[in-house]
């Protein structure tokens, strides 16, 4: 056994590490530092005595965070996720601005042991990963991933290899998404894609990269989100341009790289990338484009102006991108990009508060979008953007029982969906909406209509021609949807899993066995998968295989009801739906 130099021993352990720490200590200790630190004490203590329900010890409280060793990967992941949850629950009686909120950074290997608590450089990396983690998330190396990504019933996010403070190497970072039913929906991503060759299109293509917020301000965050966002949705509209999706260009977000790195990964010849200045009453954008063929910037702009005129700037912006680009655009399709503006500006900002949350996938970004988009139309009721985002969280609210009564739910996005359309019928997003709801309403003639019209008013939207293809599929045109799935990825090379778990359930129908079970595997949280994963390992007579991956589905789902499935399942033919039970019940199911 090793010693220190004072002759204390000192023992070394494999163990996942947990350090978790108060976003903002100072402020709130600033504003009010009594109340505070009572707070705090409090939670703190809760987190303390709880962690060895989960086999773990909290070695050291540093003041306003906390060190934990557990014994697995698994188990540390578990009381992190547990954390943020009682965290949420403590701050249900506090105001917004007073609120405890967490990061939390988790990694495995050996540390070393002493009668002082854990020490080393695996210690410092689980602190430097909480260091970069967004409030309320868990970040996770990938040595911590390759033990939970089977076990735990989570969606894990691929931010890259990030370079951490004073560490040597750059760590491969995951976010745990702890709600997993939105998991196949959020933007998931590949470590292995990012070295893929994507062939580059005959006509001009961009990428879009997030715009910088230059403020310590939330709000500042949310629009350069938002504005970046939009300038993607008025860009795709355009048929002479390809653009890549939102997914793969915020996947650059978390990443320090060059425009032209950026460029050589999604393989396009302009990226655009600018940052945003807001103050109580004017707001500054900078701009520019780069020709990463030449690596040279080919058009930078200014914008400095009230925040009134943010409409004006956007419109400003993404004609210059197009001008630079020389792109001969019809008359016509100049006039489609034009965005209907509400006629309250705090519409638009709740609208770019609710696309904050709303593709973060979880039950409570959900609620907190919901409230978002109905404030926007209450002050603006003939705002289509507001009530087609609105339905799109209460199809989610019903695809993932997130409420008491999931077919009023569905009703109400129907509603909200045709008075999208009838408020703005040159907006892909309500004829996207509306074609959702007629699908699982099993209206499949007319759910293809309306995803036709959407994708003639924005051509370049993945996530639309993976809804589509989810549509055509349970129609019971699989091909076409497999040719709609490949452009889909191809528009966004980081693709979420919900791409994957499409083609999947095309290849089932066709029988294909082999390329549903490859597909799956390469899902970053294969649980949704695991019912046609296992039908297909059925059909191949694979049954050792079939019913270990039923038992897996069994401990995640333990009420699933394969007759209720039937039921609900929007196929136009019966015979895809009883193949798909034929499979299920040789599984095992």
């Amino acid at each position: 056994m090793n010693r220190t130099s004072t002759g204390t021993p000192i023992r070394q352990k494999l163990g996942a590490v947990v350090f978790a720490d108060v976003v903002g200590y100072s402020r709130l200790m600033s504003e009010n530092e009594i109340d505070t630190y009572n707070s705090l004490k409090s939670l703190l203590s809760t987190l303390e005595q709880i962690c060895p329900q989960y086999q773990g010890n909290v070695v050291e409280v540093r003041g306003d965070g906390i060190l934990a060793l557990f014994d697995t990967a698994t188990s540390a992941v578990e009381y992190s996720v547990e954390l943020h949850r009682i965290a949420s629950k403590h701050n249900q009686d506090r105001e917004p601005s007073q609120q405890i909120k967490f990061r939390a950074g988790v990694h495995l290997g050996e540390v070393l042991v002493d009668e002082r608590g854990v020490h080393g450089d695996n210690v410092n990396i689980a602190a430097r990963l909480q260091e970069i983690a967004e409030p309320e998330r868990v970040y996770v190396s990938s040595a911590v991933y390759e033990q939970i990504r089977n076990r735990l019933r989570y969606g894990y996010e691929f931010l890259g290899p990030k370079q951490l403070k004073n560490i040597m190497s750059p760590v491969a970072t995951y976010c745990v998404r702890s709600e997993v039913e939105g998991a196949t929906m959020a933007a998931t991503l590949r470590p292995e894609m990012q070295i893929e060759v994507l062939e580059r299109p005959d006509i001009p293509s961009v990428a879009v990269l997030p715009f910088a917020s230059q403020g310590n301000d939330e709000d500042d965050a949310w629009v350069a989100e938002g504005l970046t966002d939009d300038i993607i949705m008025n860009l795709s509209k355009f048929r002479n341009l390809f653009i890549i999706a939102r997914n793969s260009s915020f996947f650059f977000k978390t990443q320090s790289m060059s425009p032209q790195e950026a460029a050589r990964r999604l393989n396009v010849r302009y990226v655009a990338r600018g940052s945003v200045r807001r103050s109580a009453s004017r707001i500054r954008i900078t701009a520019e484009l780069i020709d990463a063929n030449t690596e040279r910037t080919i058009w930078g702009e200014r914008f400095d102006r009230k925040i009134d005129d943010i409409f004006d700037i956007l419109d400003e912006v993404t004609e210059c991108i197009v001008a630079a680009t020389a792109v001969m655009i019809e008359s016509h399709e100049r006039k489609r990009m034009v965005q209907a503006v509400p006629s309250d500006l705090q519409a638009y900002g709740s609208v770019l508060q609710g696309q904050h949350h709303i593709f973060k996938y979880t039950r409570l970004d959900n609620r907190k979008a919901q409230n978002c988009y109905e404030s926007a139309l209450e002050r603006d009721g003939g705002y289509a953007r507001a009530a087609a985002a609105l339905s799109r969280t209460l199809n989610l609210d019903w695809r993932y029982s997130w409420t008491e009564d999931p077919n009023s739910a569905l009703d109400k996005a129907l509603s909200l969906a045709q008075r999208a359309v009838e408020l703005d019928p040159t907006d892909a997003r309500g004829f996207g909406e509306l074609g959702y709801v007629q699908l699982y309403r099993k209206e499949h003639d007319s759910a293809l209509e309306s995803y036709k019209r959407a994708l003639a008013l924005n051509p370049n939207d993945a996530d639309m021609h993976s809804d589509y293809a989810d549509a055509l599929a349970h129609s019971g045109d699989n091909e076409s949807a497999i040719s709609h799935l490949q452009q889909a990825m191809r528009l966004n090379p980081y693709f979420p899993d919900q791409y994957l778990w499409h083609l999947g359930g095309a290849y089932y129908n066709l029988k294909r066995y082999d390329e549903v079970i490859a597909s799956v595997n390469k899902m970053n949280n294969p649980t949704e998968g695991q019912r046609v994963l296992a039908a297909s390992y059925a059909q191949l007579g694979d049954m050792d295989m079939a019913q270990q991956i039923a038992d897996r589905h069994r401990v995640v789902h333990p009420n699933f009801s394969l007759s209720r499935w039937a039921k609900v399942q929007p196929d136009r033919l019966t015979d895809d739906t009883q193949h798909f039970v034929e499979g299920l019940k040789k599984a095992g199911f």
